[in-house]
């Protein structure tokens, strides 16, 4: 990465929390930099992620994860089908008085995670190689977040058992998704929905709430 790219990216940075209303320290703006540094390194090998575009990957990565900050509230958070680390690792880079545990059934993605906890020294994270459907945790978790990971149905059917019985998946989604919505099997809703404003991104983004319908 060049020195170009690097200034580049911390003037993206900066601009973008401004635009989203944020402050995080200094030292935590560097710490995210340094992990997209090391997701784009890895990208070259491992195919991480299809954003590819140096200008591209502030907006597209650490911002869109940032964006759903506001609705973070446990204290230990799973994030299925992590892939890159999006949006797990700059959730706990913010958070580091969370715990966060990162899943994904790729043997190259949960590689590249390992080395971005070693790396950036983030004792707040475990990860996991493995399928949700045979990841079996020693309590399930309040949140679980994912990002253009799978079908809503499927998102419930396959870690729904990894939840709590009164949590909430926080499910990112690009176009809203209403097909999906009507596709959720009986004993699942949609709590609330919210457009995310990610600057320098297009298109539409949204974060849906999902949890297990409450008895009448």
């Amino acid at each position: 990465m060049t020195t170009a790219d690097n200034q580049l990216w911390r003037r993206q940075l900066q601009e973008g929390l401004v635009a989203m209303g944020l402050e995080l320290p200094e030292q935590t703006q560097s710490q995210l930099l340094a992990f997209l540094a090391l997701l784009n390194k890895w990208n070259r090998a491992y195919n991480l992620t299809a954003v590819r575009d140096p200008r591209e990957m502030v907006s597209r990565q650490l911002l869109d994860s940032l964006s759903i900050l506001p609705f973070i509230k446990a204290d230990r958070i799973l994030d299925v089908g992590s892939g890159g680390g999006l949006p797990g690792i700059p959730m706990a880079i913010v958070f580091p008085q969370r715990r966060f545990t990162l899943l994904d059934s790729n043997g190259k993605k949960t590689r590249f995670l390992n080395q971005c906890v070693l790396e950036l020294g983030l004792d707040n994270v475990e990860v996991i190689h493995g399928r949700a459907e045979d990841c079996q945790p020693e309590q399930p978790f309040s949140q679980i977040t994912s990002r253009a990971f799978t079908a809503l149905a499927n998102l419930v059917s396959w870690c729904g058992q990894l939840l709590q019985d009164d949590g909430e998946f926080l499910a990112m989604k690009g176009q809203f998704p209403d097909d999906e919505i009507a596709a959720l099997p009986v004993g699942w809703q949609v709590v609330s929905h919210q457009p995310l404003d990610v600057p320098g991104c297009d298109g539409e983004r949204y974060i849906l709430t999902v949890a297990r319908s409450k008895a009448d």
